[in-house]
């Protein structure tokens, strides 16, 4: 097992042609794993540079799409489509629960690795089918995504997410390297405690739900509130959100937030 610096091309391909050079002496394989889009900053993930890696060593890629599928991609079909390396993925994971708000997902690649994993795989042992109304609504969610209004939602997430984007950047906002639509606010300096006061302010006094992201998901020190733009937004959303973070800000700036007063409230 090996890994490589995030998104970085060089040690990529430095670590690459070390775990090549082990799997052909011992007679093994190669199974590079990454996400189209990174669920905690809404980075891409760099395919395309990875893809063309299969021109120097024999390795399989297999990469979790779950934010990708249904939005990115002319069509939809994902990160690896707007990326235009589609072709050169082997297996593929994508989520009903973000671009089709249902539930469940699915994996896809070869039959044969198919049909490989569906007998092999611990979590599909006692799995059961997903609920009727589930995979109607899914086959529905589906249509959409592939038709003439699937790429009208598209459009209008891509605005909502575009002009979030640049708003957030106007008032000062860290939100890193976001470039789908999960936008994380990097709050600088924040505690536990400080975030989440500010997460209570946001759903109790500006009716805004924006989950708190902290250690272990994140190293620790670092505290994100991550903003999911979806085509149902409306132009007074967007409107209303910054100018509540606006407000946030200036309570943020002028020390509001600071304490831990708040562990007092903690359900032990």
């Amino acid at each position: 097992k090996y890994k490589y610096r995030h998104n970085n091309i060089v040690d990529c391909e430095k670590v690459l042609a070390r775990a090549c050079k082990e799997a052909e002496e011992s007679g093994g394989g190669v199974l590079l794993i990454t996400e189209g889009v990174f669920g905690m900053t809404g980075a891409m993930g760099i395919l395309d540079q990875i893809v063309e890696l299969k021109k120097k060593y024999s390795f399989r890629i297999f990469i979790d799409d779950a934010h990708g599928f249904g939005l990115l991609g002319e069509h939809g079909r994902g990160t690896s489509e707007e990326l235009h390396c589609m072709d050169g993925i082997d297996l593929y994971i994508g989520a009903f629960a973000k671009s089709m708000a249902s539930i469940g997902g699915f994996i896809a690649g070869p039959r044969k690795i198919i049909n490989y994993l569906r007998l092999n795989m611990r979590s599909q042992m006692y799995a059961k089918s997903q609920p009727m109304a589930f995979v109607y609504g899914n086959i529905k969610r589906l249509e959409i995504i592939m038709s003439p209004e699937g790429d009208e939602l598209r459009k209008r997430c891509w605005h909502v997410t575009h002009t979030l984007q640049e708003g957030f950047k106007k008032l000062g906002f860290d939100i890193g390297e976001a470039q789908a639509c999960v936008i994380p606010i990097h709050i600088d300096g924040g505690g536990v405690a400080q975030a989440t006061k500010i997460a209570m302010d946001l759903r109790e006094n500006y009716r805004i739900f924006c989950s708190m992201v902290i250690y272990p998901v994140i190293p620790k020190g670092m505290v994100i509130f991550r903003i999911v733009c979806t085509a149902a937004h409306t132009d007074e959303d967007i409107a209303y959100t910054l100018n509540a973070f606006k407000e946030i800000k200036q309570k943020l700036d002028s020390g509001a937030y600071d304490g831990d007063d708040i562990a007092a409230k903690t359900i032990m």
